[in-house]
């Protein structure tokens, strides 16, 4: 399956030891888990041009990566303060088709990596604080030494096929009517083959069979690696938990019920196999 992940850093690389006084800047401005953007009819963007607006209350900046001798930061921005004039604050997921991909990638990635600095900011062993290293994307306890990396949460994601339908299900967590395939989160010693076997089973208690890979997209909300598979129904009906799950069938590819955003790998899953790519 072709996937481009929305949120997919991939033109954005960390450069250690960081560039002191690299040729230009940008900057993302985060506010809570919302990211200042400027709404152009033509082209909006959330990266701000070499220098933070006066008269705003930012945070410690932080270095995010280098592309092209321009090197990208992201601010913290004090609760409540406004945004610069022509720009305004919005969720990384509402920025769809009001920015370009790359932006979208480069503000989820802010905004998790803000998100690490706050939550890591002490140290769990110890309760002293923490600074950020220089030579990789992590903090080390300024007491006890003991280093932490940004936490990587790996779930899977797969589409269960029978004949010419696929088994779409919905959480009491989804927007209303809106169905997608079975996705949970790995658990400690358990390999990704088994994580899919668990969860489908749990789910909707049906088993699988003739697991394939198909792809992967990363999930910053707040910290998930998608890691999506393809399989064949192998035996069972329909039973769902009532819990995760409170509705749960098979579809054609002609009644289909409300979908995921396109900014997801569960609709790319779904497209794919709506094309007969899978």
């Amino acid at each position: 399956m072709e996937h481009h992940p929305f949120y997919a850093v991939r033109p954005l690389l960390p450069v250690y030891p960081e560039d002191p006084s690299p040729h230009e800047r940008r900057w993302v401005l985060v506010r809570d888990s919302s990211v200042f953007f400027r709404n152009d009819p033509a082209v909006g963007t959330v990266l701000m041009p070499d220098s933070l607006p006066e008269g705003l209350s930012c945070g410690e900046p932080v270095y995010l990566g280098t592309r092209d001798d321009i090197a990208y930061y992201a601010a913290g921005v004090a609760a409540g303060a406004e945004p610069p004039a022509g720009w305004q604050p919005a969720p990384v997921r509402e920025l769809s088709g009001k920015v370009p991909e790359g932006d979208m990638a480069i503000a989820s990635y802010a905004v998790r990596i803000l998100d690490f600095d706050r939550s890591t900011a002490f140290c769990g062993r110890c309760g002293a604080r923490t600074r950020p290293l220089t030579t990789e994307r992590a903090r080390a306890c300024t007491a006890c030494g003991r280093i932490v990396y940004p936490r990587i949460s790996p779930a899977i994601i797969v589409l269960i096929k029978k004949g010419e339908e696929i088994l779409l299900a919905r959480s009491p967590r989804f927007t209303p009517g809106v169905f997608s395939v079975i996705a949970g989160f790995n658990e400690p010693g358990e390999n990704l083959e088994q994580t899919v076997h668990r969860e489908v089973g749990e789910e909707v208690g049906i088993t699988v069979k003739n697991l394939c890979y198909s792809g992967s997209e990363p999930w910053p909300f707040p910290d998930s690696l998608m890691i999506g598979f393809v399989a064949e129904h192998a035996g069972g009906e329909i039973r769902i938990d009532g819990r995760e799950i409170e509705a749960a069938g098979w579809f054609t590819r002609d009644a289909l019920p409300s979908l995921p955003s396109g900014a997801s790998i569960s609709r790319a899953l779904i497209e794919a196999w709506r094309r007969r790519e899978i």
